[in-house]
């Protein structure tokens, strides 16, 4: 599955100067790896963020979200969103810095 370079852009945007970046296709999209711990990255028409278990209500709380689920199993920490939601800026920033706060607190890979 092709993922929109838009998309990607406006999430390297938002990860870029934050440490290590590594970009990996992964889930049919592109992966924003942060000091080697998954970030964000686009997934299917929309976009993806890893977010800590205590912070998924606020990030759910964002118009256009929803967890992610891989073979009936939800994904904790994992939200979807439209591609509405990534090009809104105000919803992107909330989203990205609640996953920036999160993976910067993961030990490197």
């Amino acid at each position: 599955m092709a993922f929109d370079p838009k998309l990607a852009d406006l999430l390297r945007a938002e990860i870029t100067g934050h440490g290590t970046i590594v970009e990996k296709k992964m889930f049919g999209g592109l992966a924003f790896m942060l000091n080697g711990n998954m970030a964000m990255g686009t997934y299917q028409d929309g976009g993806m963020f890893r977010v800590s278990k205590e912070s998924a209500a606020d990030a759910l709380a964002v118009q256009g979200t929803s967890t992610m689920t891989q073979g009936g199993r939800e994904m904790a920490g994992f939200i979807l969103t439209k591609a509405e939601v990534v090009f809104d800026a105000a919803r992107r920033k909330k989203l990205a810095a609640l996953a920036l706060t999160y993976v910067k607190s993961l030990p490197p890979k």
